[in-house]
């Protein structure tokens, strides 16, 4: 029962919203199928295929809301999670900030289901590990990676007549792969939007070229350096920087986009004017969900404009409390570059460094986005155009708010899933000057 159409699904949740005897109720039903693979020394270790659909009903007495769950639809089933969700709601205390449900929205539907990823079978991604382990094993080197893809809907509906329902689809893949004796290692990682956009012969050969370049590397000064960052390493420093941008964290002097005195930084030059970041629900690369979590239909939103604080997200409590505009909560980011390559900004760096991508990040200091964290599986030495050699990996840190003030060059920009970041994004690698490492780490 994972996956259910639009009528089974508005079945169900009409079913829920007639029993609820609440002054307002709201119904979520999400469903998923998720197959994946994992391989490890060479050899597949684990595949599986994962599937589930989850009822969440939230009911509401005046303030006063409480929620429950269920994974059975039966008639009894629903008569039995709605009456939980009321019991809940009238013994909890009022919520001072409590919303009520939305009246009915419109959403513009985006493409988000891709026809090739829903038809994945384990053959398919049994031939993906062969493709990774086969030339990494013929070249005496070791391959770790996994596979994962799924299908999913998400649907929900209201007391007040809001509805919404849409399907779809997520193919991401990562490999790790080193060699033999552990002082090499290179990295590769995809997130595409339809399976024949994704090549792991030629992912896979990026990856064992860093693994075979990194052995023997070489111990560099700490300091600041010019760094070319690939768009994996780029990703993970910019996506906790988009965290800050809620007004009411700025607005109650919680985040580097707090004015002293107090209110926000919207509309002051914070970066350099080549940094341009917005969202778009129905973007052709990364398309995600017209709503956000509170049910907000989602817009085309800049977010900085050639350096500019453009918006920031106001919730629905927050924007009645400031008398703004609710902006809802982004699915994407996307982040404007320029036309050159990864190779080409090496290229034209007289003396740089090379991160392919960082790992561990932690925040130091909120009020300046201060970073810290590791680079790893490859990082490179360059010199006159071309990389030299290997170095050891650094402990950086580093704040995204400077590292958009010293940017040098931006290239292509490319799609990508980042670990701990709800967004998928699309990121340019980044050519930056005086970026911090702190210490050297012999971690490869």
């Amino acid at each position: 029962m994972s996956m259910l159409d639009e009528t089974e699904a508005r079945s169900i949740l009409d079913r829920v919203i007639k029993l609820s005897a609440a002054d307002e109720c709201t119904a979520n039903l999400d469903g998923s199928i998720e197959g994946n693979v994992r391989f490890a020394l060479n050899d597949i270790s684990t595949s599986g295929i994962i599937s589930d659909t989850v009822l969440t009903v939230t009911a509401g007495f005046g303030k006063r809301s409480g929620t429950a769950t269920i994974n059975e639809f039966d008639d009894e089933s629903l008569r039995r999670v709605v009456r939980r969700a009321e019991e809940l709601a009238q013994l909890a205390p009022e919520n001072p900030e409590y919303m009520p449900a939305l009246e009915k929205q419109e959403y513009k539907p985006s493409p988000t289901h891709s026809a090739s990823i829903a038809a994945i079978t384990p053959a398919y991604r049994a031939r993906v590990a062969a493709d990774s382990i086969e030339p990494c094993r013929a070249s005496k080197l070791v391959a770790a990676g996994f596979l994962t893809d799924g299908q999913s809907f998400s649907a929900f509906a209201n007391s007040k007549g809001n509805w919404g329902y849409q399907q779809a689809t997520s193919l991401d893949y990562t490999c790790t792969v080193r060699t033999d004796d552990g002082r090499g290692s290179g990295w590769v990682g995809r997130n595409v939007g339809d399976a024949g956009q994704f090549d792991v012969g030629s992912d896979i050969r990026r990856a064992i070229q860093k693994a075979s370049g990194s052995v023997d590397a070489k111990a560099l000064e700490p300091g600041k350096y010019t760094v070319i960052l690939e768009p994996a390493a780029a990703a993970g420093l910019i996506s906790f920087m988009t965290f800050f941008f809620d007004a009411r964290q700025a607005d109650e002097g919680r985040s580097f986009l707090s004015k002293k005195g107090g209110g926000n930084r919207l509309g002051e030059q914070l970066f350099d004017p080549r940094v341009s970041i917005h969202a778009d629900p129905w973007d052709p690369v990364v398309p995600v969900l017209p709503w956000d979590r509170e049910g907000l239909p989602r817009e085309r939103t800049p977010i900085i404009d050639k350096g500019k604080i453009a918006n920031l997200n106001y919730s629905r409590y927050w924007a009645q409390l400031k008398a703004a505009r609710p902006v809802g909560q982004p699915g994407n980011i996307l982040m404007a570059g320029g036309d050159k390559s990864t190779a080409e900004l090496v290229e034209s760096t007289r003396r740089g460094i090379l991160v392919t991508r960082m790992w561990y990040i932690r925040l130091v200091d909120p009020q300046t986005v201060l970073l810290t964290g590791l680079t790893r599986d490859g990082t490179f030495y360059i010199e006159d155009g071309e990389i030299r050699y290997p170095i050891k990996n650094f402990r950086f840190n580093e704040s995204p708010v400077i590292m958009l003030n010293n940017v040098e060059e931006l290239g292509v920009p490319e799609r990508l899933a980042y670990d701990e970041s709800p967004y998928v994004m699309t990121i340019p690698p980044m050519k930056l000057r005086d970026f911090t490492f702190t210490s050297i780490s012999d971690a490869v």
